[in-house]
């Protein structure tokens, strides 16, 4: 057995919120040591190389670009000198069975007049009370719920005292939708937002409508594709003088004295530490992946609670048809049936399919030879999943681009299961975004930056304040905070 160095700080996992942690902590002149088991930095921000060209297998756009802004800000840069960030004017390009199409655009004004060409001047109308109330549900629960180690439930009162009421955060979302769109196929498209955080809008809070908004405040791509953004960021905490160690797994957080001491690598290795940022999937913490002691410090969630896991297709290959955009949604008919099935565990007989076309901006033709594709499929999370074969799901992906008129031609293909997605995440089930938001409870049960074990602390998408690369960003200034503010 080896014997490691010593260390005050260490950060376990180099995806968006372990690298705002370190680039936070680094910036206040705390020492650290980052240690990740891949070969690169990213977590969930995977490329894949397949037939010749790099597929982004994870986040396809950056959202909330101010929250990076800020995080370069902090380790004394500009986003823009590092990254070339390209505005989507087309959202996403939504289809349905029956022929009907909606290209949803940023610009509000612009996303009013197609909607109402889509559904009538009712819609149109509804549209922009709808985008307005998303914005005040926002601008309520910026500060109070997304930018503090624990929200509480005093907070929220204090908001629905201030003008939340109006926000309806007890209705559920697919509720507060049919207060504002009477064609289905609206509340079907906006009921999606839920699916960016793993949840279903039939048990979601109508708080979850400020993803509409911040997808509508703008969307980015992100030119090389989006591992520039981990490269970008763990290169600032290098330069500021973060250690990093890659193909270090971790096999146990050593406690002594109530407190951590340090931790054992697979290979024997031991590093001493006074404080570990978990910045890993929290439900493999709860699983004993790292030890008894840091399990019994976080929550675990039943099954019942996991968000939802996904079929994936990246590929090598050409989107043949109607020009596309960057990214198009393929809606089943029955606006509810695929959300009743995934709450029973089940793989929906009609799955909506998302298909990115990563060298795509607006609607465009395939590029000239091979592009790279994403095709998703949402899966129920379950400790059996595998035994979730991909083929039906596949098969159900391809018939729903076909009937629109896409056909793919596919050079490559890497396919990622839900299986796949435990292995990478022991005790997750394969949940994509730790627990689904169910109930307008949910934001006060997601595990917080302090766990009761002194020295631990969590960040990453999986913990407060939520899924997705600004709320893992933002984790990580919640989870230095949480360090600088310990007695250690």
């Amino acid at each position: 057995m080896s014997q490691g160095g010593t260390f005050s700080i260490v950060v376990v996992g180099a995806g968006i919120g372990g690298l705002a942690a370190a680039l936070h902590l680094a910036a206040s002149g705390r020492p650290v040591l980052v240690l990740e088991r891949e070969a690169m930095p990213g977590g969930k921000l995977q490329r894949l190389g397949l037939g010749g060209v790099q597929v982004d297998a994870g986040p396809p756009v950056l959202a909330l670009r101010p929250v990076f802004q800020a995080l370069f800000a902090a380790a004394g840069a500009r986003l823009e000198d590092h990254l070339s960030l390209q505005p989507l004017r087309v959202l996403g390009r939504h289809l349905w069975p029956d022929g009907s199409r909606l290209d949803l655009l940023a610009d509000a004004h612009e996303a009013a007049e197609a909607i109402g060409d889509f559904a009538g001047a009712e819609a149109a109308r509804g549209f922009l009370a709808f985008r307005d109330r998303a914005a005040r549900c926002w601008q309520a629960l910026e500060k109070p719920f997304l930018t503090v180690q624990r929200p509480g439930m005093l907070a929220l009162g204090a908001q629905v005292g201030l003008g939340l009421r109006g926000i309806s955060p007890f209705a559920t979302l697919w509720e507060a939708l049919g207060e504002h769109f009477t064609d289905p196929r609206l509340r079907q498209l906006f009921g999606r937002m839920a699916g960016y955080v793993g949840s279903s809008p039939l048990q979601a809070p109508a708080t979850l409508m400020l993803v509409a908004h911040i997808e509508m405040s703008g969307l980015f791509a992100i030119e090389g594709g989006m591992d520039r953004l981990p490269q970008a960021l763990a290169g600032l905490a290098a330069a500021r003088g973060v250690q990093f160690r890659h193909g270090a797994t971790v096999a146990e957080i050593l406690v002594q004295g109530g407190r951590v001491a340090g931790l054992r690598l697979a290979d024997g290795e031991r590093i001493v530490a006074r404080q570990v940022i978990w910045a890993g999937d929290a439900a493999t913490l709860a699983a004993g992946q790292a030890g008894a002691a840091a399990a019994r410090a976080v929550p675990a969630w039943p099954a019942s609670r996991r968000s939802y896991s996904a079929f994936g297709w990246a590929m090598a290959g050409r989107a043949e048809g109607p020009d596309l955009p960057m990214q198009t949604v393929f809606h089943p008919a029955d606006p509810t049936a695929e959300y009743v099935a995934l709450a029973r565990g089940q793989m929906p007989a009609d799955p909506s399919v998302t298909l990115l076309a990563q060298a795509r901006r607006d609607p465009a033709p395939p590029p000239e030879g091979t592009e790279p594709l994403m095709a998703l499929v949402q899966a129920p999370a379950r400790a059996d999943s595998r035994d979730l074969p991909a083929g039906p799901a596949e098969a159900a992906a391809l018939a729903a681009m076909e009937g629109a008129g896409v056909r793919l031609r596919r050079d490559a293909v890497q396919v990622i299961t839900p299986r796949d997605r435990e292995r990478q995440a022991p005790g997750s089930g394969g949940a994509i975004y730790g627990q689904a938001v169910q109930g307008w409870q949910s934001i006060f049960s997601r595990p917080a930056a302090r766990t009761p074990l002194p020295g631990l602390v969590l960040a990453g998408g999986t913990t407060h304040p939520g899924a997705g690369m600004a709320m893992a960003a933002l984790s990580g200034q919640l989870a230095a905070s949480a360090v600088i503010g310990e007695r250690a």
